[in-house]
């Protein structure tokens, strides 16, 4: 059995096991230690209610750093933040230390949301300023998670309240644009922090949907029966002064593309058999030479994924073909994708590690040490680790995007496909164009996905008095990476359904040509008097199949005439050379084959509307499939309802709505109904919790290969 590593693969099935067990719960615990990937899609994305393991350890911590401080402040120590100005100002001294976190507050909560914000309706041209509502539940859950460290003398009731808003998914109107992510995400969390204080002009909302009610921070809390919590001394600074709304939109960021990654792999195992490619490339022995851990992984997954498929050679028992005639290797897209993603899925595992060490970090200042009794001044709020994290995610999204792109141009373009028609039309290519918009909204799609894939991390500005001078500019980072995955996103959703089509149509052409060959043999014996087994068979089909695929830009009465037309020349040559005579006994004339060129042509041109149609009516696809490609074309055809496209017969019109009992629809709205399964978890759940296809995806053997 192949024992090669597939780090990725198992860490990203190993985040979805435990986020199942996390929904299967309905709740985590939050203890400042054990926060993961998991736990905060799962409290962001699924409302699954967080609370607090308050355990006699965690209690004695929180309640240490309190004291702690207290010390300091109790002989008169000057401690930033608690005692002192901010940033730039931290010259000055109070002794108003409740006054002072309110100030912190104040002027923190500076940024922009506007009424659209507040409903649901967005008809004009003013987008949403507010971070949607699960990014905001992430931040409050990883601000609470850090608080209950022990490091950042806040009182566990104020843990306890913003625990509690998110429980009852309730959660503020966040700016979405405003921070710098220098010294924590200042504005995001100010109004975390006005929200649990209560403040009237924070608005907030509680449920989703018909339910949703939008009030003022105080109402909200009062129909919680909740009473606004009085920061104390540093409780204001520790609740702003962090990197939660970085790390947990970056979280979301990285479970999405963990998926993305998975997704892209199996999609170039399809685009593999639609073009009825020669897979040695994913051969372990080039990966062994060569043996970066991504590289041997991507091999390795794809050989699963193919694992059983009759549509491609040189895996299993379909040995390569040594006499192929075109092209004899793949172009880059397919041959080169383990080494094109191998960077993509280690920079990956990178930002797993960072972003997850960030999520139970403490990331306020000054932070308290109770060990050693003193309390440091520091830079642990510089959200570099995750800016670092979004980049190299945003920057595999667009080697992902690329490589889907380039596969699925390859897909419809028939003069790469290996005689798959033009546009992946099934009826006619001259009046059915049929993917050739999807090849436009790719290059769109990528286009947009290759700007943002520029780093904004070098575009850092001073700030605040020049005191944050250098900052990590990461939630602005991670929200483009957001945008990225929206992309990238889109171009998978695409990228499946071309797929989809290409390996419909590979096998109706396939199992017509299966079917066509017995039919011609008997159309030439009728007409010539050769051997069943007469060399003359094998050229003639040899000519056959050359032609077919060259010429799937014609329409079928054109293409079986041309076919049929270019046997002629081996007919007659065949023939003369070997003496061979008509079933009369007579030699073989201009006029005898002339006719029997005419006896194919018929064959063809019958033998294939009638196939088609009935491929039309039932696609055999999937028993030809390797275990995950069938596994993805079955989630589109049959659970999504997503059909074989036959044609122009497809355009709905008024009053023709239907076809043979199913809807009508234009193609970007069945594309539009696979991205929302990528992007509401359907398509990843149908893969990740498939318990054969997938579940031994690392025991491959490796002795299929020739």
């Amino acid at each position: 059995m192949d024992s090669r590593p597939h780090p990725h693969f198992e860490q990203t099935r190993e985040i979805w096991r435990t986020l199942q067990r996390h929904l299967q719960r309905g709740n985590i615990s939050v203890d400042g230690q054990s926060l993961d990937i998991a736990g905060v899609v799962a409290v962001s994305r699924h409302d699954c209610k967080p609370s607090i393991d308050k355990t006699p350890a965690l209690v004695k911590a929180v309640e240490e750093s309190v004291s702690t401080l207290n010390k300091y402040l109790g002989d008169g120590s000057f401690l930033y933040g608690v005692n002192t100005g901010f940033g730039g100002s931290a010259d000055v001294r109070t002794k108003d230390l409740w006054g002072l976190q309110v100030a912190l507050i104040q002027h923190t909560q500076s940024a922009v949301v506007i009424g659209n914000d507040f409903t649901n309706e967005h008809d004009g041209e003013l987008r949403e300023h507010a971070l949607p509502s699960p990014w905001v539940k992430g931040s409050m859950l990883v601000r609470a998670n850090t608080n209950l460290r022990g490091h950042s003398a806040i009182g566990l009731p104020v843990a306890e309240a913003i625990i509690n808003l998110v429980s009852n998914d309730c959660t503020p109107f966040i700016p979405l644009r405003g921070t710098i992510s220098a010294s924590g995400d200042l504005m995001p969390l100010s109004y975390v922090a006005g929200s649990v204080m209560g403040n009237p002009d924070i608005k907030m909302q509680i449920g989703k949907g018909k339910n949703r009610q939008v009030l003022p921070a105080d109402q909200a809390l009062s129909s919680l029966n909740m009473q606004p919590v009085i920061l104390g001394p540093k409780e204001g600074l520790a609740l702003i002064n962090g990197t939660a709304p970085s790390a947990a939109v970056a979280t979301l960021a990285l479970y999405d593309t963990h998926n993305l990654a998975v997704v892209s792999q199996i999609l170039t195992a399809m685009a593999a058999e639609g073009l009825a490619a020669n897979v040695e490339w994913a051969h372990p022995f080039l990966s062994d030479v060569r043996p970066h851990v991504g590289q041997v992984e991507v091999a390795q997954n794809i050989r699963s994924f193919l694992s059983g498929s009759k549509l491609v050679t040189s895996l299993g028992a379909r040995v390569k073909d040594r006499f192929r005639v075109g092209i004899v290797q793949e172009r880059y897209a397919l041959r080169t994708s383990p080494q094109w993603l191998s960077p993509v899925l280690e920079d990956l595992l990178l930002a797993h590690r960072q972003i997850e060490t960030e999520l139970n970090s403490t990331t306020d200042n000054p932070i308290v040490n109770v060990g050693d009794g003193d309390v440091h001044s520091g830079g642990n709020f510089q959200a570099t680790a995750i800016s670092s994290a979004s980049e190299k995610i945003r920057l595999g999204l667009q080697m992902i995007g690329k490589m889907l792109f380039s596969q699925t141009s390859e897909l419809i373009n028939n003069a790469m496909n290996n005689g798959l028609p033009p546009n992946l039309s099934a009826d006619d290519p001259s009046l059915s164009f049929c993917l050739k918009g999807i090849d436009v909204n790719m290059a769109a799609y990528q286009s947009e996905l290759a700007f943002l894939a520029n780093p904004v991390s070098s575009h850092v500005q001073s700030a605040e008095m020049h005191n944050q001078s250098i900052n990590s500019l990461a939630l602005i980072t991670t929200r483009y990476t957001m945008q990225a995955i929206e992309i990238v996103s889109l171009m998978t959703a695409c990228a499946l359904y071309t797929t989809c089509q290409a390996l419909d149509l590979r096998v109706m052409h396939m199992t017509f040509l299966e079917g066509l060959r017995p039919l011609v043999d008997v159309t030439v014996t009728g007409h010539l008097r050769i051997e069943k087994d007469s060399p003359l068979l094998d050229l003639l089909w040899k000519d056959i199949l050359t032609s077919w695929n060259k010429t799937s830009h014609h329409d079928a009465s054109e293409r079986a005439a041309q076919v049929a037309s270019d046997t002629v020349a081996v007919m007659a040559t065949f023939s003369a050379e070997n003496s061979i005579v008509t079933r009369s006994n007579s030699p073989v004339s201009i006029n005898d084959v002339q006719m029997l060129r005419e006896s194919i042509e018929k064959i063809i041109l019958q033998t294939y509307v009638k196939h088609r149609a009935s491929f039309f009516a039932h696609q055999p696809t999937e028993k030809y499939l390797g275990k995950a490609t069938k596994l993805c074309y079955d989630f589109v055809r049959h659970t999504l309802g997503v059909p074989f496209h036959r044609g122009l017969v497809e355009q709905p019109q008024p009053g023709d709505t239907e076809l043979d009992g199913r809807p009508k629809k234009t193609i970007g709205s069945w594309v539009s109904i696979i991205y929302e399964a990528v992007r509401d978890g359907r398509l990843i759940d149908r893969i990740l919790g498939d318990q054969h296809g997938l579940a031994n995806a690392n025991k491959t053997t490796t002795n299929g290969y020739h």
